[in-house]
């Protein structure tokens, strides 16, 4: 069979108990799991480092920000996508859902330009087996901007888009409640004058009237016809959980408050929070912590936001900070996003899954901290790191 191999010595993350054994794969999936040793002599030999699934990264920017790593700079893309595709690999990423947003208020800026090409590359990328991960694509549409129906033409009928969000960044709401934290912002990573800044304010309310609700309409029925997995955005408020369960939400993507998330729970959906929030040890916004949702029980899913690394990271601080047992904290980035989009074949140790698998050892850090670190990856049973 193909891809096959075994793995001995090895500390498996299961999906609720770490067992310390083997681990065989065939064909690209997990074949068998078993307690103790192996008599294999070609096995690989861990050394007693973890093996956890692949982990599953439902909302990163990090291709945009190789495809602008400053403002104004736009960057080839083919050598973006790769620089990308292999920071995810190292971090133990093997499922990505590449978060492209759609219309900007700011022409200029990356979102508010065209995404053909991209998405175009990521297809013949994968197709000639440049890419070391599996991009799948989270489309990120701006309701408040005129431009979003004409920019979200490239993925028409792509079957890829895998998740699609509702996002309203007008300043004075949602994310950007404090109007100082998106001057800051705003003028530090986008490179905005104040005078730029306080113009864009000044109009943002009135396009805001005109765009968002139709837009929101559009993209609430196209996720229902595609059956494609839809994110709230920075919800405050209970009338915007309530509006994203009426609209049919799976998912409420950094709510910024502790209400907003425990109602989004009730009501069944699935509650993301940024990797970064919990190593920072809070929002760069002023929002609500993540680890403070971790200790309530109402954080489901961490994505790596805008640095890939900070995925694994945040996963075993939820050990240290919040006390989830390591299956649990590598849930949230394993079988726990694979499940609110969908996907069934990934996520977890478990025979006849894909073998999309992690080597991690944990190794001293700084401030006493562990610090994870990826040894080395699979996809299907392909070696990418």
């Amino acid at each position: 069979m193909n891809n096959e191999m075994v793995f001995r010595r090895a500390r498996l993350v299961l999906g609720d108990e770490v067992v310390e054994g083997t681990l065989a794969v065939a064909g690209g999936h997990i074949a068998a799991i078993a307690s103790g040793g192996s008599a294999v002599s070609s096995a690989e030999d861990l050394d007693g480092d973890f093996l956890v699934p692949g982990l599953v990264e439902l909302h990163t920017d990090n291709f945009e920000r190789h495809l602008m790593p400053r403002p104004k700079v736009r960057w080839p893309a083919l050598p973006a996508l790769l620089a990308h595709d292999a920071e995810l690999a190292a971090s133990g990423i093997t499922t990505v859902y590449d978060s492209l947003g759609v219309g900007d208020i700011d022409e200029e800026a990356l979102r508010g330009q065209g995404w053909g090409e991209v998405v175009s590359l990521i297809e013949s990328a994968g197709d000639a087996g440049l890419l070391r991960v599996e991009h799948l694509l989270h489309v990120r549409c701006e309701l408040a901007a005129a431009n979003t129906l004409e920019l979200f033409e490239p993925f028409l009928d792509n079957p890829r888009v895998g998740l699609i969000s509702l996002m309203d960044h007008t300043p004075g709401q949602r994310q950007w409640e404090d109007l100082e934290q998106a001057r800051i912002y705003y003028t530090g990573k986008k490179g905005w004058s104040d005078a730029k800044f306080d113009a864009q304010v000044e109009n943002a309310k009135v396009v805001q009237e005109r765009y968002a609700a139709p837009h929101r309409r559009h993209f609430v029925e196209y996720a229902r016809r595609r059956g494609i997995a839809l994110a709230s955005h920075d919800d405050t408020l209970a009338e915007h959980v309530h509006e994203g369960q009426r609209d049919g939400v799976v998912i409420c993507e950094f709510p910024t408050r502790v209400a907003c998330a425990q109602l989004a729970r009730e009501l069944g959906q699935s509650v993301l929070m940024g990797a970064p929030n919990v190593v920072r040890g809070g929002s760069h916004s002023g929002n609500v912590a993540a680890i403070e949702l971790a200790k309530l029980g109402v954080l489901d899913t961490l994505s790596s936001d805008y640095i890939p690394v900070s995925l694994m990271m945040a996963a075993f601080r939820l050990v240290d900070d919040a006390g989830f047992t390591i299956p649990q904290a590598l849930s949230t980035v394993t079988r726990n996003p694979a499940r609110s989009v969908g996907l069934v074949d990934r996520g977890e140790i478990a025979p006849g899954k894909r073998a999309d698998l992690v080597q991690v050892r944990l190794v001293d850090g700084q401030g006493g901290r562990r610090q994870p670190v990826v040894r080395a990856a699979w996809r299907a049973g392909k070696r990418i790191v």
